[in-house]
């Protein structure tokens, strides 16, 4: 099987439920949209702010469909590897406005902190830090970041900051050792899965962008992908890829329960 025949198969124009959409194109369910909103919110406050979901619950894609929004006002900085640790975002923050990290640690937050200053002084635009997987730093690396949103004794806000993580990091900032920061989250959005209607209404809209606005899944195949997936969407998009797969393997032109059930033992195996 190669991908030519899947989608000569399925009379696709592009293949469906993968990664590649634009922010434009990307699905809104009840949950993304509130993501969104509160993440706009967050950012013309210059707030900081938490975003979690469990894996695959579309936090980095509901991140970066409100950022893609923003207008030339802004500047969004993403940081999306927090092995790096705090050190690593300040020297990528200094570096990404224009500046030469410092080597010295105790360097970094003056440096950066002088950095947010002049971007939002002198180019008039606002900051927009996204962290995404916080909740692999450690308590020390929390504790750091929150020197960045403590500038002139709390006077103004230099930038707007997203932690998007996993449950966990909510769970964590409740914890006494978090106290001084979590009291400076203005935002806490938990990002949930699709009810049934918003998953085959998922699945309808990701084929209709590859070229097919007719029926393909059955209501059965829905029912099961969804109860399977939890309405996660990014266990929907493989369920529902796998589930292709099978119905052309047995030469269907529909997706029905059977083919639904054969794609959920396929990745069950893994």
């Amino acid at each position: 099987m190669t991908i030519e025949r899947l989608q000569a198969h399925w009379g696709f124009s592009r293949m469906p439920f993968g990664r590649d959409l634009a922010p434009s194109m990307l699905v809104a369910t009840r949950s993304h949209s509130e993501a969104v909103a509160r993440i706009h919110w967050l950012v013309g406050e210059g707030a900081l702010g938490i975003v979690t979901g469990e894996v695959g619950a579309g936090k980095t894609v509901a991140a970066r469909a409100a950022t893609a929004a923003l207008d030339h006002r802004h500047l969004v900085i993403y940081l999306g590897n927090p092995s790096v640790g705090v050190r690593g975002y300040y020297r990528h923050i200094i570096a990404t406005l224009g500046g030469t990290p410092p080597y010295q640690t105790s360097s970094l937050i003056a440096a950066a902190v002088d950095r947010l200053q002049t971007e939002r002084a002198e180019r008039g635009r606002r900051v927009v830090v996204v962290c995404d997987e916080s909740h692999r730093l450690d308590p020390h690396q929390l504790d750091e970041l929150r020197f960045l949103t403590s500038d002139e004794m709390d006077s103004h806000s230099l930038f707007a900051c997203l932690l998007v993580g996993q449950p966990m990091l909510r769970r964590r900032l409740k914890l006494g050792a978090y106290a001084a920061l979590e009291q400076r989250v203005a935002l806490r959005y938990q990002l949930e899965g699709m009810d049934a209607a918003e998953t085959a209404t998922y699945i309808t809209q990701h084929l209709a962008l590859a070229g097919r606005s007719d029926t393909i899944f059955s209501d059965d195949a829905n029912s099961l992908i969804h109860q399977t997936s939890r309405g996660l969407p990014r266990a929907v998009n493989n369920l529902a890829l796998q589930a292709l797969i099978a119905a052309f393997a047995d030469k269907k032109s529909v997706v029905d329960e059977r083919s639904a059930a054969a794609a959920v033992t396929e990745l069950a195996a893994d």
